[in-house]
């Protein structure tokens, strides 16, 4: 199993990645291949004083920047640490590709390069979320910030195959993200989106409101990539002001510091519980091949909970089973 890494993805490129991609290679037993400026990288490495295992350096004199456009992977930076790490990735050179570089760039180099499943209308982003009961699935996270009713209901047939392969989930509970449950609820576009899923052959259960996804009651929260980015980032906010907050309750005081010795264990499962650093990144569902987009600001930890989605990707047959859901929609 051979990852390609882009090591100059994020905002802490290439240290962090590096140091993340040898943690994958040490649990994971796979091989690594590192895309990014050569010389830059031995710097790093010699600096750090990392030892590189099962690894190969592709040079790319340049990177992509959060300040450049999307496409600009496919052309005026077609030979960036993203852009070759793509073209890598379609030549079967490696088995599965990691960045946590541009969203916007990733999601281009995937339906362009990698390139979309047939009768997929748009690949999305999604990502594994916490919850009081099960991991929840809430997708798009923020490919397509604008989307048509089709888009939402192929969105939720790809999480619900997600939650069956991926996370063992049986019958995957599918809902629809709005600021109602009523089925009279919501835009045109989620009305019409309604329509379409509850006449899907997966489970869907209906619309679902914000305060109700941390209750772990969907299994897939299916949303525009516009909705699904603010409820991502506002959830991974509130969790760590709620954690800083009973941090800060029993730091108050030296009595306060000896009840918390009492109850450090429980704080600490909770905290493994909703740290989003469990699940590392966002997976790209609706391309060919599996598309892995870390955290922007992703640590080693992180970035190696990344490249750990990719190896569940390739230890199931995720893909096979999208491609052949969708060649029955075009019988």
């Amino acid at each position: 199993m051979k990852i390609i890494v882009d090591a100059f993805g994020g905002d802490n490129a290439p240290l962090e990645i590096i140091k993340g991609a040898m943690l994958a290679v040490e649990e994971y037993g796979i091989d690594v291949i590192l895309v990014g400026n050569k010389e830059k990288i031995s710097e790093c490495i010699e600096k750090n004083n990392i030892k590189l295992k099962n690894t190969e350096l592709v040079d790319a004199e340049c990177e992509i920047t959060m300040c450049d456009d999307a496409k600009s992977v496919l052309k005026e930076k077609a030979d960036s640490s993203l852009g070759i790490a793509f073209r890598l990735l379609a030549d079967g050179k490696g088995d599965a590709l990691v960045s946590a570089g541009s969203t916007g760039a990733i999601t281009v180099g995937a339906t362009f390069l990698a390139k979309r499943i047939k009768g997929v209308k748009r690949p999305c982003i999604a990502s594994v979320m916490p919850s009081a009961k099960n991991p929840v699935l809430l997708m798009d996270c923020g490919a397509n910030t604008e989307c048509r009713a089709e888009f939402l209901y192929q969105f939720g047939l790809m999480g619900s195959l997600y939650m069956k392969n991926i996370l063992h989930v049986e019958n995957p509970r599918v809902a629809l993200a709005n600021n109602g449950t009523e089925e009279t609820k919501g835009t045109a576009v989620v009305k019409e989106a309604y329509a379409l899923m509850k006449a899907a052959d997966y489970n869907f259960i209906g619309n679902i409101e914000g305060r109700q996804i941390p209750f772990g009651e969907a299994d897939v929260v299916v949303a525009d990539g516009f909705a699904g980015n603010l409820i991502l980032k506002t959830y991974e906010g509130v969790a760590k002001v709620l954690m800083n907050g009973i941090k800060g309750v029993f730091k108050k005081n030296f009595l306060s510091m000896l009840c918390a010795l009492g109850v450090m264990s429980g704080i600490n499962d909770m905290k493994k519980q909703f740290d989003y650093k469990e699940y590392g990144g966002a997976v790209l569902l609706g391309v060919k091949k599996p598309v892995v987009k870390a955290h922007g600001s992703a640590d080693a930890r992180t970035f190696k909970n990344a490249i750990k989605q990719a190896v569940w990707f390739l230890d199931n047959n995720l893909i096979d089973d999208i491609e052949k859901a969708f060649s029955k929609g075009n019988e």
